[in-house]
């Protein structure tokens, strides 16, 4: 089957697209027990690539596999339901996790395997009472570990869980929110070593897990992980991806319109690629013709992805920092990156002085300080910039562009103010 156009959906199967080393890696780290923690900037593809994994494995009939989205969980027992609710699918542990929660289930009584997931969830969410979490959670990975073949549980969105827990749903991170996020990281992190050879825990988030620790002082939680970095596609594979898209559409785009379009990103995120060439393939449709040149590329890329509809999905990056910084941390965030968009893509190590020595002010007159390492160590980290001579540089043209466009052009430069 040809390549077809994905979406802003995750991907499996037939379009599922390269990634063969990283999926290979992964399984062997399955097969070896090791647990790991992907990391990648947005749109790089983890949740393709876990999603794809997971039906490999599955599809080999070596391992039984589970996929938990936390992005809504609120806290430690609404996570422990989620688990429990998508765990329905193995046959074996189901029944065991069913009699532990026998009482909550009495209300759905025989419909219990035919209800959403969602009413599932919320029925096992009530037979958690305060205080007894721990012991349900225990119980549920237990059914797990004693499943009839292994079990590889992928938990989508925990950093995002995790951001969740240390700021109480408020600004600042808490010292019950730290304590909160310790116990629940400990208990996770001593069910992953407990049954370490029959449960194999993949976790990954559309936000970097380190930094909102490190935050924290909790980074030694996730030392039971071994990082696994997902990186943009090479020049070369984005280029095929576009060749492989234009023969099943029956576009011709020679070699030198794909090398525009992907120098035009200069960081070639999947998604964008894809994105890239959706926007092409309609403006060529519109006009009745199949063939693009460099100017076509040149209008597609200034009238649809920097419009308000590519918007859409770059806003994604900005709202993300809003999830794991203080207010003022953000403002320091967005005040950074709009520095690097007017000055060429450049964040300079004189301007980041220049805003330390703002900041420290800041705090004399008052105000609650901001270690702009942390906020550049986060920045580096999820993939907005990257540390080269001189300072910090946008590491994908998009998004350099399309912050210069949103942000640019009625910011003042701090040295200019």
């Amino acid at each position: 089957m040809s390549l077809r156009k994905a979406g802003a959906n995750w991907v499996d199967g037939d379009r599922f697209y390269n990634r063969g080393e990283e999926l290979e890696v992964l399984s062997e780290r399955a097969r070896d027990g090791i647990h790991t923690l992907i990391t990648a900037p947005r749109r790089m593809g983890k949740t393709s690539l876990v999603r794809e994994l997971l039906r490999r494995l599955a599809e080999e009939g070596t391992f039984e596999t589970i996929f938990v989205d936390l992005e809504d969980a609120s806290d430690p027992a609404d996570a422990i339901a989620e688990i429990g609710a998508q765990s329905r699918s193995l046959k074996g542990a189901w029944r065991r996790i069913r009699l532990g929660f026998s009482n909550a289930l009495k209300e759905i009584g025989g419909r219990v395997d035919n209800v959403s997931i969602s009413e599932l969830q919320v029925q096992l969410r009530a037979g958690i009472a305060a205080g007894n979490q721990w012991r349900k959670g225990d119980d549920i990975i237990a059914a797990l570990a004693e499943n009839n073949q292994r079990v590889v549980l992928a938990i989508d969105e925990l950093p995002i869980f995790v951001s969740r827990l240390l700021r109480e749903n408020g600004d600042d991170i808490t010292t019950e929110g730290k304590r909160a996020t310790d116990k629940f990281l400990s208990w996770l992190r001593k069910n992953a070593q407990r049954h370490r050879g029959r449960i194999v825990l993949i976790v990954s988030g559309s936000v970097g897990l380190e930094p909102i620790l490190r935050q924290a002082g909790l980074s030694a939680q996730v030392n039971i992980f071994a990082p696994c970095d997902l990186k943009p596609w090479s020049e070369d594979t984005a280029s095929s991806c576009l060749a492989e898209l234009a023969e099943a559409y029956g576009l011709g785009l020679p070699p030198d319109i794909r090398m525009a379009m992907c120098r035009r990103l200069r960081c070639h995120v999947p998604h964008h690629i894809q994105q890239f060439f959706g926007y092409l393939h309609e403006h060529l449709r519109r006009e009745n013709r199949t063939r693009a040149s460099l100017n076509d590329v040149d209008q597609v890329y200034e009238n649809e992805m920097l419009s308000v509809r590519g918007q859409v999905d770059l806003e994604h990056y900005q709202g993300r920092l809003r999830v794991v910084l203080r207010t003022e941390e953000y403002r320091v965030a967005l005040e950074l990156l709009t520095e690097a968009a007017v000055g060429g893509g450049l964040l300079s190590d004189d301007v980041i002085d220049q805003y330390s020595r703002h900041l420290r002010a800041e705090v004399k007159a008052g105000a609650h300080p901001v270690i702009i390492e942390d906020v550049l160590y986060l920045l580096e980290h999820d993939g907005y910039l990257e540390r080269q001579s001189g300072g910090y540089r946008f590491i994908s043209g998009l998004l350099e562009d399309w912050w210069s466009v949103r942000y640019g052009q009625n910011f003042i430069p701090i040295m200019s103010r």
